[in-house]
């Protein structure tokens, strides 16, 4: 199995079933997990020293800070409504309580940060879905924490991408320090199949090749980008939904595509 990677585990005591964090992905920044939660239960953690961005992929739920409270909160019943979720920003050195009011998803993004904004929620009415590419390119976009959402490192986006569909697409990279022409950020891809019993294909590779890999995901799993191009394809029969989690020196994206197949855009 590639060490890219993460395959998602039973849910433990407190319901995780993926957990990436910067050791144990061998990076610097991104920090990402989900919980599935029942009916009644309570998930309560601290941010430490890290911003956090939870998003309800799925379920109602009631989130608190210790500053901040937000009431019966959560969009969707199922991921593939592409209706826009919930989600809530948390600041380092806090604390958030989800207590789940039906059967809940909650992903969890986390950066390094030193404390510059409040804790806020994010509304769906805020957000939009952008269509991006034609063809067997096209997919929707929705920015969660994004452009004008303030944070401090974090950026958190998820794509449909309907079955036979290409995304992330034509293959682009952001892994140099190079602004303006481009900008370093790691980033996760977490993965959901519908109907679940699906896969996908990601390839990462950088240009000398010695990154090059393509894996196969199933549903719920992670793959990890620390480098290099990273498309994705959704076969025949399978949409496909990923959040993205990105972090890195500085919160901006920039991106540079593969010039080998830049020549579609054209």
């Amino acid at each position: 199995m590639s060490h890219l990677l993460s395959k998602p585990q039973a849910p433990d005591k407190i319901g995780c079933i993926q957990r990436i964090t910067p050791q144990s992905a061998n990076w610097q920044y991104v920090g990402f997990e989900v919980y599935t939660l029942k009916a009644g239960e309570v998930l309560t953690l601290p941010t430490e020293q890290t911003e956090v961005c939870l998003v309800l992929m799925t379920g109602k739920a009631d989130v608190k800070t210790r500053t901040q409270s937000w009431s019966d909160i959560g969009a969707r019943m199922t991921i593939f409504e592409q209706e826009p979720p919930y989600a809530v920003y948390v600041p380092p050195h806090d604390e958030y309580t989800v207590n789940a009011k039906t059967d809940l998803e909650l992903a969890v993004s986390r950066a390094p940060a030193e404390g510059k904004y409040p804790a806020r929620l994010i509304r769906p009415d805020e957000l939009e879905y952008i269509t991006r590419g034609e063809g067997t390119n096209e997919r929707r976009v929705c920015n969660i924490l994004f452009n004008d959402i303030p944070a401090e490192r974090l950026l958190v986006v998820e794509v449909f991408t309907p079955n036979g569909n290409w995304s992330s697409y034509p293959p682009h990279k952001h892994d140099t320090d190079d602004k303006p022409q481009e900008t370093q950020l790691e980033e996760t891809y977490y993965h959901r199949m519908n109907p679940s019993q699906g896969f996908a294909f990601q390839r990462v590779y950088t240009d000398d090749r010695s990154l090059d890999e393509t894996i196969t995901v199933e549903d719920c799993g992670v793959v990890m980008v620390p480098e290099g191009y990273h498309p994705v394809g959704a076969p025949h029969g399978y949409d496909l939904y990923y959040l993205n989690t990105m972090a890195g020196p500085e919160r901006t994206w920039i991106f540079h595509n593969d010039p080998a197949h830049e020549w579609m855009l054209k």
